[in-house]
């Protein structure tokens, strides 16, 4: 069924998309509308290889101190909906800021985004990327797709992750066990999660849907502020806390504040102390070169509505890549597009939405007419998984 999709995306590019330019070569789709089959954004001039994957959808920026730099993101989990922030993030460093960022999403049989479901091809974009984001849960993808990431980490990319990265991967099997979440082996001990992210999953520690989390961010009294801070100030997010000890030398940014309610001016939980949400610190390359790492365990999609997580999320993304130069608290980081997140729930999200439904800077992340679920709304419990 993989191949079918493959194919059937190479025929639609070939017939439907005047102007690209054949065999990878550079080249432009003039008139090219938004949503498009190419996947890319309006102006762009992506490779043929870009163009005929339809599990990603790639934008491409043109002015900024990101162009000439990729950014591969991977959307894959099973409640938070980064298949819906990791998008818009992404227009944001595009649009704003001039990175080209692809992002694939798993699919199911029909090629539609099924979050979670471990279908996933074209992982090869990792060899020209910058920076690698996830955004996954659970994952066992197959072999030949999961050694691009175990390549990329080998040669010591940047990595940003968000909310249930630490438990990324759930592998029983295979050449790659030891990057499952709850690995014991004593030379990757708590897998990727734990190895490169610096925490695997440990528990929830606030409520999801009735605690919110404000992040308290850590301004040193005589010491400059961490590029990643810089304009931020205190976040609020709907996501609810996670339990974290980052790894030895891991630098904290912030911590989040369990709220009894779902808004801002919600009173703090006086039984939950401050614990970290956002950290930097680096894993090393297969040579023993250190790789910059960022990592939030925040990240649902509605979170991205807030300016202040916003900022730091695309701020942790210029440091990571070494643009640090260029973080100026005043940055655009205003959203891309309309942007209609779901609130999160296990397994509640948009049916019926392609990759390609997605491309363009004006096409809705997602559309609200699309269902959320195929039948009833179902178990509330299934809502507070790991």
């Amino acid at each position: 069924m993989r191949l079918l999709i493959w194919l059937l995306s190479i025929f639609v590019v070939a017939a439907g998309a005047p102007g690209c330019a054949p065999d990878g070569a550079p080249g432009s789709a003039p008139g090219s509308a938004p949503g498009s089959a190419s996947g890319a954004a309006p102006g762009s001039a992506p490779t043929g290889a870009l163009q005929e994957n339809p599990y990603r959808v790639v934008y491409e920026g043109s002015a900024g101190p990101g162009v000439g730099k990729h950014i591969v993101m991977i959307a894959g989990d099973h409640e938070y909906r980064s298949e819906e922030i990791l998008p818009m993030m992404a227009r944001v460093l595009a649009k704003n800021f001039g990175f080209t960022c692809s992002v694939l999403f798993t699919l199911d049989d029909e090629g539609f985004i099924e979050p979670g479901s471990s279908d996933i091809a074209g992982l090869e974009a990792l060899e020209s990327a910058d920076l690698l984001v996830v955004g996954l849960r659970f994952q066992d993808f197959p072999d030949n797709e999961m050694q691009h990431i175990v390549d990329y980490l080998a040669r010591g990319g940047p990595v940003l992750g968000i909310r249930t990265s630490t438990h990324a991967f759930r592998i029983a099997e295979g050449p790659f066990v030891k990057y499952t979440w709850d690995n014991e082996g004593d030379d990757y001990a708590g897998g990727f999660g734990r190895q490169v992210l610096g925490e695997t999953w440990v528990g929830h520690y606030g409520t999801n849907h009735e605690q919110s989390s404000r992040l308290v961010a850590h301004y040193p009294i005589d010491e400059p502020v961490h590029p990643i801070l810089r304009g931020v100030g205190d976040a609020h997010v709907q996501s609810g806390g996670y339990r974290a000890v980052p790894m030895p030398g891991s630098v904290s940014l912030a911590s989040g504040q369990v709220l009894n309610g779902m808004d801002a001016g919600s009173p703090p939980d006086p039984e939950k102390e401050l614990l970290p949400v956002a950290w930097t610190r680096s894993y090393e390359a297969a040579d023993g070169t250190p790789a910059r790492v960022f990592t939030t365990t925040h990240g649902a999609s509605e979170d991205f509505l807030n300016e202040a997580f916003r900022r730091m999320m695309i701020n942790a993304s210029l440091w990571t890549v070494g643009l640090e130069d260029a973080i100026t608290p005043d940055l655009d980081v205003s959203l891309v597009g309309p942007y209609h997140p779901v609130q999160f729930s296990f397994d509640g999200y948009r049916r019926g939405v392609r990759p390609a439904d997605l491309a363009g800077w004006d096409t809705p992340i997602m559309s609200p007419e699309k269902p959320t679920r195929d039948g009833p709304s179902g178990d509330p419990s299934l809502r507070r998984q790991p």
